[in-house]
This record gives structure tokens, sequence and C-alpha cells, in this order.
């Protein structure tokens, strides 16, 4: 007996939500939104401190990409280890293994908020890199580089 793809994925359970750096346009939007408001009426109120020079946080944290990510990772953990099938420990391992990690890494004053104050944001520049040069003698040995902005690649 074969099963459609639809009792597959009952049986399977929902597929995990992509990570937002995969997602662009309307998908991008609208996961940021949700995003920001699960920052904005959950993240903050509960776990948000006070702003320091040693614990910087920027207003406009949507603007510093590593920070989206974190973010988005860390809100991931919470709808997975808060859900019910997580059990009665979910929240204490997404305590300990995702909030305190996500926290101490943003809020670092070395980390991408470093520079913003209580009331603005400051862009941060990233790292630049030079362009890989494939030595002569192995080059006809290998595929063409592939496109460093090609999603479906990372």
């Amino acid at each position: 007996m074969t099963t459609t793809a639809a009792e597959q994925q009952v049986q399977e359970g929902p597929a995990a939500p992509p990570f937002i750096l995969y997602l662009d346009g309307a998908e991008y939007a609208e996961e940021m939104r949700q995003l920001a408001v699960w920052v904005a009426d959950l993240l903050l109120p509960v776990y948000g401190r006070e702003v320091t020079s040693q614990q910087p946080w920027c207003p406009r944290w949507w603007e510093h990409l590593e920070a989206v990510a974190r973010l988005h990772g860390l809100w991931l953990a919470w709808q997975e280890h808060t859900d019910p099938a997580a059990g009665a420990s979910g929240p204490a391992v997404w305590h300990r293994d995702h909030l305190g990690p996500v926290l101490s890494e943003l809020r670092s004053p070395t980390g991408p908020f470093a520079g913003c104050k209580a009331g603005g944001h400051r862009a941060k520049q990233a790292p630049t890199t030079e362009a890989y040069a494939v030595p002569e003698a192995s080059r006809a040995d290998t595929p063409p580089e592939p496109d460093p902005y090609d999603r479906n690649l990372w």
C-alpha cells in the first residue's frame, strides 16, 4: 500500500519552518512581522534588561542581520520547546540552551549592537574578504565556482 504526500505529512507532522535567511519577498516580510511581534510582546517585556554600555540593545534590532538571524533561531526554538509535546522540561531547556546563549551574544559589548545606544542605532561595518583564487594547477579539475547569492546553497 502506498501513501500519498498528504498522508505522509500527517504521519511525520508539520515540516519545520524555514530559517529566515532562506526567505525573501513577502515570505520574509511576514516572518519578520511575526518575529517583531514576538520580540516586542514577549521577549523584551519578560527578558529585557537595562541597556548599558556593557549590555547594549538596539531599538532598531531588525537592521542588524546577525540579530535577525539569532532572534529568529531563538523564536523557532521557543515555539518548539514551549509546545506541550516538548514535555514539562521544554521551557527549562529553552532557557538554558537557547535564551541565555543568544542574549549573551546579542548583548555582548562586542556583539552586533556594540555602538548602539539606548536611543539610537549605529550600523556596523561587516568584515571584508578577498576573493579566493583557485591555484592554476587545480583549475582544470574543479567545477565552476558557485554563486554565493544562490539561496539553494545555504
